[in-house]
């Protein structure tokens, strides 16, 4: 059961850090291409600072999961 949570909590990560990806194509997620040479530091608004917040979120309880399953 609890083995089961951290994965949940892991792969729910691994999409919120996916997500965040500006221009999220395929190109963008992978690093090919000529992506991030014109980026600019912008303020996060709606669905990117939800994703933005929810990374903080699951990794920190992804980071707690994994420090009670290693105690216990």
């Amino acid at each position: 059961m609890f083995n089961a949570v951290l994965i949940i909590v892991s792969v729910l990560l691994i999409i919120s850090v996916l997500l965040q990806q500006k221009n999220a194509g395929s190109s963008a997620i992978f690093g090919s291409g000529a992506g991030g040479s014109d980026n600019i530091f912008q303020t996060r608004r709606g669905p990117e600072k939800f994703f933005f917040i929810l990374t903080i979120i699951l990794s920190i309880v992804f980071i707690g999961l994994a420090f009670f399953r290693l105690v216990f």
